[in-house]
């Protein structure tokens, strides 16, 4: 049976990696003269997939340089971010366990890590210190990628995915300050970092307050082009022995709002229904089905939410955008000016809503369509079809 030639929910493969040539252009060549990266858009716009892209490349093209990627994802503290950072800088210098546990022992001067090797040395292996030593000499561990590289004479390339995830650590300042400090000083090593909650990825690298305040070059991830979209919906359809006009395709990729997720979702559920010819019967379908498997998600969202963020979630699908208005306070029942302020701010950071110009929409274009046939009876893509 043919596979999708649509992803998502997982970074995506090379062949279902799609139109980020600029971007991917700029990001290889600053990881590999050396400049730290930046990347920040709202969540599921492909930046994890982006970034596993280029390192691929760069590992294939260079064999002087040694990738390391990290999720901080499940990291909640200072101890667990060091111990982390220490056992896959170690992976990724060799794969040889041997050497790993030899490297330790030579660079550190301070520290003594303990290493626990499993049955299969490449999956279960770790490392830990004492947190009383480590505290104090954290710089050892931050500073590893760049004293491994100058001994092997190699370049590294360190990538850490939900960066923001520093700011829940306890005393997370000083930590900051530090890493900061490191970092900027080492020669042999690009350091990438990016994450999901973009208003907090915007204040630890915009804010001049913060000691990452212009750490490196800066890529906002923008939308992927219509064309550029229906063009590859229609290349996925015919190299799986399946068609797809160009209307429809570009159906799939309006209704979604070019948002990548969600296009490479709706191109999948629609290519799953699809026989020969996918028509817009099967994106309608594809739709019902994508909205269908996405409702315990949009529930859960609005339970998290109050009835005043509800109502200003309201109307801004309703194309209010003068907000703060007595007429539009009293319509919606969005309680006073500050109630307004301070509700955007929290679906700001939520990434629930967006600001453009001064005007607010929904991030989440199948949520939209969700949300507005739920408070607003709106049938999805305008008009009900028969199925």
């Amino acid at each position: 049976m043919e596979s999708s030639p649509f992803r998502y929910g997982v970074t995506v493969s090379k062949a279902a990696f799609t139109n980020r040539e600029p971007e991917a252009q700029k990001l290889e060549s600053n990881l590999i003269q050396g400049i730290n990266t930046c990347i920040i858009s709202p969540r599921r716009w492909g930046k994890s997939s982006l970034v596993e892209k280029v390192v691929g490349d760069i590992k294939e093209k260079h064999k002087d340089f040694k990738v390391c990627i990290l999720d901080l994802f499940t990291v909640s503290s200072e101890e667990e971010f060091l111990e982390l950072f220490t056992r896959e800088i170690l992976r990724a210098s060799s794969n040889k366990w041997e050497e790993w546990v030899k490297e330790g022992k030579v660079i550190f001067k301070q520290l003594v890590p303990k290493f626990s090797i499993g049955l299969d040395p490449e999956t279960d292996f770790s490392v830990s210190f004492d947190w009383s030593e480590l505290k104090k000499h954290k710089d050892e561990i931050l500073d590893l990628p760049e004293k491994i590289a100058k001994r092997k004479k190699i370049k590294f390339i360190v990538c850490l995915d939900e960066f923001q995830n520093i700011a829940s650590f306890k005393d997370f300042e000083p930590f900051e300050k530090k890493m900061r400090a490191v970092w900027q000083r080492q020669k042999h090593v690009s350091y990438c970092l990016f994450g999901s909650k973009r208003h907090m990825m915007n204040d630890i690298f915009n804010n001049p307050s913060k000691p990452f305040y212009r750490f490196g070059d800066m890529i906002l991830l923008g939308k992927i082009s219509r064309d550029k979209w229906v063009s590859f919906i229609q290349n996925g359809f015919a190299n799986t022995g399946k068609k797809i006009d160009t209307k429809n395709a570009d159906l799939i990729a309006s209704s979604m709002k070019l948002h990548s997720w969600y296009v490479q979702q709706l191109a999948h559920y629609t290519w799953n229904k699809t026989e020969m010819q996918g028509t817009q019967k099967e994106v309608y379908n594809a739709l019902l089905e994508l909205i269908q498997a996405n409702t315990p998600f949009y529930q859960k969202e609005i339970e998290g939410l109050s009835s005043t963020q509800v109502n200003l979630l309201k109307a801004i699908a309703a194309d209010e955008f003068q907000l703060t208005s007595a007429a539009v306070m009293q319509k919606y029942r969005l309680g006073t000016p500050r109630n307004v302020s301070k509700n955007k701010t929290t679906l700001l950071n939520a990434d629930i809503i967006d600001e453009s110009d001064g005007r607010y929409e929904f991030l989440d274009p199948a949520f939209e369509m969700w949300f507005r046939k739920q408070f607003f009876n709106q049938h999805y893509l305008g008009t009900e079809r028969n199925s």
